[in-house]
């Protein structure tokens, strides 16, 4: 059985403007042990995703529709009691924002065993064991859990949040943008770290982000989304030998070692307004590639076992690859 299974998911927020489509449909299933990458630029609907997941959106949001499935269990008919029962113990945050996470008035200890006691009766002594263990295994010395956060660098904290998302032994860890903020060398420490404790530990792990390389080094399968949809959804031939329109531009836009010479190049325009999106492909108006025939909806069209992509000119993938790595491709206008 899946661990956890997100099936045609779609949320609104309640604007000024009318309702934001910002989830549309989306789908992915993550079994036990396994990584996800969710991938997008921001505004794709990445975190909503997270917090429909974990029950909590802002009040001016709501799942219109789908499906959330922890273990066989339905999240989206449980009450908000039952939904904070299962915050932590089985599935677990690691916020964008490791800086503002914790409270500043009390230590990293006693946050932690709030966390704790929040759920399960445990002897002070056992929690302090526990936290101690935690902090060791995320490379803290046991004896800083007793400092407050302004005492932690910004590695430190993210760090911190990391052992907090491990506290009670979750299934499922959804980390957020877990390096946002941070210098890229502190960065490669904390996913190294995310890697090494999903590994040895076997942890189900949903990790959200905009870095097209981060998710490649980290993850079993990719979901790439835009304004809302799924684009491609697929293992690693995802960014080696990607299909949709919009990957291409995502892999295009990150550094590669191998090809140090090659120059980045971005994807011009901006995402679609989510009130009123585009009726066919969202990416359309940015897609150098695009046709009339983008006007309407693109089916998911699987290419190759596992690997399914929202397009309709998939047999055409080659050329654009091709095509895609020159950067005079990215300046025509759409057709």
């Amino acid at each position: 059985m899946p661990l956890l299974e997100v099936e045609n998911l779609e949320v609104r927020y309640r604007t000024q403007a009318g309702e934001a489509k910002a989830v549309d449909g989306v789908s992915f299933v993550i079994e036990p042990g396994m990584c996800l990458g969710l991938v997008g630029e921001s505004g794709c609907g990445k975190s909503t995703v997270a917090k429909a997941i974990l029950g909590i959106l802002p009040p001016a949001g709501h799942i219109a529709g789908g499906a959330i499935r922890y273990a066989g269990r339905d999240l989206g008919g449980m009450t908000p009691r039952e939904l904070r029962a299962m915050r932590w113990r089985d599935i677990a945050l690691v916020p964008q924002s490791a800086m503002n996470a914790l409270d500043p008035v009390y230590t990293v200890e006693s946050q932690l065993a709030e966390a704790i006691a929040a759920h399960q009766a445990m002897p002070a002594a056992r929690r302090r064991g526990r936290i101690a263990e935690l902090f060791e295994l995320v490379g803290l010395e046991p004896d800083r859990a007793r400092d407050y956060p302004h005492q932690f660098s910004g590695g430190m904290r993210q760090r911190a949040m990391i052992a907090m998302a491990m506290v009670l032994d979750p299934g499922l860890i959804v980390a957020d943008e877990p390096t946002t903020g941070l210098d890229v060398l502190v960065q490669d420490q904390i996913l190294r770290r995310i890697r090494d404790l999903h590994d040895r530990l076997g942890k189900a792990m949903l990790l959200i982000t905009h870095d097209m390389a981060v998710v490649a080094e980290n993850s079993d399968r990719i979901v790439v989304m835009y304004a809302g949809r799924v684009m491609e959804y697929g293992g690693e031939a995802v960014f080696r030998t990607p299909y949709h329109p919009y990957t291409l531009g995502l892999c295009n836009a990150f550094p590669d070692l191998a090809y140090r010479a090659r120059a980045l190049i971005s994807i011009p325009g901006t995402p679609p307004n989510l009130v009123a999106p585009p009726e066919g492909c969202r990416f359309q108006a940015r897609c150098p590639f695009a046709t009339a025939r983008c006007g309407t909806p693109p089916p998911l069209i699987e290419v190759a076992p596992g690997h399914v992509v929202a397009c309709h000119h998939v047999d055409q993938a080659e050329r654009f690859r091709e095509r895609a790595a020159d950067p005079e491709t990215w300046r025509e206008p759409a057709r």
